[in-house]
């Protein structure tokens, strides 16, 4: 079964985590506020009810009436009116005894305080109370009267109903609610849109999928054979493969360079350059402690801004090794190439004067073929005992007859097989492009023809190639070897740049004399030295 499949998707993880938090956060805040508010609501109606106790107990017409002990009806009119303005739930004032002196209900004027919580009150002491009386539940505020000689002569209460304290708490319950609800869907669109945002950024993936990208990339840089470093806007190091690290401990760089600024760890690396820029270095080698190496160089660009670069790198010993090894596998291709032609023709011919019944005639051609094939077989493995260079000439030689190009091969000594294979790789890279120009060069001439000349003698090897083209002018001669020379169009011009860095890394040395019309010679001088065997 599909693990995905249990899976939730980014923008679903992000609403429903976004939601829990938004809603976590309001209930907890509902919790205090509602608390709060209710502490807040229950403390000002008691300071209410205080305020309008102490407001009765300062007045002159209760103090006045209560001390004389005269009509108590000024008194209930006052306590009445003052009711009426604060909207308390009753003001009751009543004497030292208890015995009410105002009441909401004036029946109950006369008779004593009923809740039985007046009694601190009645001994001086100011203080609030939650009781229940003829009016009900209600908050009290007690308040003592005094006269001038400061003689306690009475108490004034007032009530606020509990009934209004809950509804004024509904209310802002109500409230504290509505503002809650509106909260969660200002949460709820709110993530909505930061899902949707970080989406985009993702560009469109999940997290998951970002994951196995992630281990599948990392898998992959450390899985190629080229190095590979790259850098961040800031020119600090933020990956480095094993490939990159072994060159850079070739190279003596073996401390390992991430987080450090790249100009710190390789002063040389351009990468910087390349950022500014914007544009790519391709193919660009560079000695890093005596260490060739090819770089490629390009900037990253997101949304049309440079984000950073990397630069892929290989040693380019390996690129040369490489090189030799491929331009040898051509080689033997192009010259199995031109024998299977050249044998197709003369079957062609055998055919023709089979079908024709010249028999007689068809026997001397077949003796004539051996015997000029015997001849130059034997010409040259005689002269060349190293197997794979007389195969290659012998493909030359094949070549040149395809191409009409009368080929002469004159060897003055006989040229053993070297000890190292690599300079059988190099020395097919000098002959094949040197004929293969030479042929090349021929095309369009009416006589056509190249003499190879090659002799050995004390460790040292000669070739000369002359050919009867239509020759290298004198400025062309002072670059031929640079890579991308040519007069035949673009990619070209590789051939005698290869065969320049294989005589060079053979130790050797080449020179060209060439005139218009006249032909081209080149002269290759290279140290040889050859396979001893066992019973030299």
């Amino acid at each position: 079964m599909d693990n995905q499949r249990f899976r939730f998707k980014l923008s679903t993880v992000i609403i429903f985590f976004v939601c829990l938090v938004v809603l976590a956060s309001l209930l907890i805040t509902d919790l205090f506020i509602n608390k709060n508010v209710s502490e807040s609501i229950q403390k000002n109606h008691q300071e209410k009810a205080q305020i309008v106790a102490r407001t009765v107990a300062k007045s002159t017409i209760v103090i006045d009436i209560l001390e004389n002990s005269q009509n108590t009806k000024a008194i209930q009119d006052y306590t009445k009116d003052i009711q009426a303005a604060t909207n308390v739930l009753f003001v009751v004032v009543m004497d030292m005894n208890g015995i009410r002196k105002s009441h909401p209900n004036p029946k109950e004027i006369g008779k004593h305080f009923v809740g039985g919580d007046e009694l601190p009150a009645l001994m001086g002491k100011e203080y609030v109370s939650i009781s229940h009386g003829t009016l009900g539940e209600s908050v009290r505020a007690f308040t003592p009267i005094y006269n001038t000689a400061k003689e306690q002569i009475g108490v004034a209460a007032v009530g606020i109903s509990l009934k209004d304290v809950k509804i004024s708490l509904g209310r802002s319950q109500q409230r504290i609610l509505i503002v809650t609800v509106l909260g969660l869907l200002i949460g709820v669109i709110g993530a909505i849109f930061l899902a949707r945002y970080i989406k985009r950024i993702l560009l469109g993936l999940e997290p998951f999928a970002i994951a196995k990208i992630l281990v599948e990339r990392s898998a992959m840089l450390q899985s190629v054979h080229e190095g590979i470093i790259a850098v961040d806007r800031g020119s600090t190091i933020t990956l480095v493969n094993k490939s990159a690290l072994l060159i850079f401990q070739k190279a003596g760089l073996s401390q390992n360079p991430v987080g450090m600024k790249i100009d710190d760890y390789m002063p040389s690396a351009r990468l910087d350059k390349v950022m500014q820029t914007g544009n790519p270095e391709l193919d660009v080698e560079q000695k890093i402690n005596g260490v060739s190496i090819l770089f490629n160089r390009v900037p990253v660009v997101v949304n049309g801004q440079v984000v950073g670069a990397i630069s892929t790198f290989r040693d380019k010993t390996e690129v040369n090794q490489l090189a030799e090894q491929l331009t040898g596998v051509r080689t033997y291709a192009d010259a199995l190439r031109a024998q299977s032609h050249e044998f197709m023709n003369r079957l062609h011919v055998i055919l023709g004067m089979v079908q024709m019944k010249f028999y007689d005639e068809l026997s001397d051609f077949i003796h004539t073929l051996v015997d000029f094939r015997n001849q130059e077989y034997g010409n040259i493995t005689q002269y060349f005992k190293d197997p794979v260079v007389g195969g290659f000439i012998m493909g030359k030689l094949s070549y040149a007859r395809e191409e009409n190009v009368e080929f002469t091969i004159n060897c003055a000594t006989v040229i053993p097989e070297p000890a190292n294979q690599k300079t059988t790789y190099e020395l097919m890279t000098i002959l094949g492009n040197l004929i293969d120009n030479a042929i090349e060069a021929m095309a369009d001439s009416l006589e056509k023809t190249l003499e190879l000349n090659i002799t050995y003698a004390d460790q040292w090897l000669t070739i000369e190639v002359l050919d009867s083209g239509p020759g290298i002018s004198n400025e062309l001669q002072k670059r031929i070897f640079e890579k991308g020379c040519s007069t035949k169009g673009e990619n070209r011009g590789y051939g005698l740049y290869l065969t320049a860095n294989a005589i060079h890394n053979l130790g050797g040395e080449i020179t060209i004399d060439s005139k218009l019309l006249l032909g081209t010679e080149f002269h290759i001088r290279i140290p040889y030295e050859v396979k001893r065997w066992e019973n030299d």
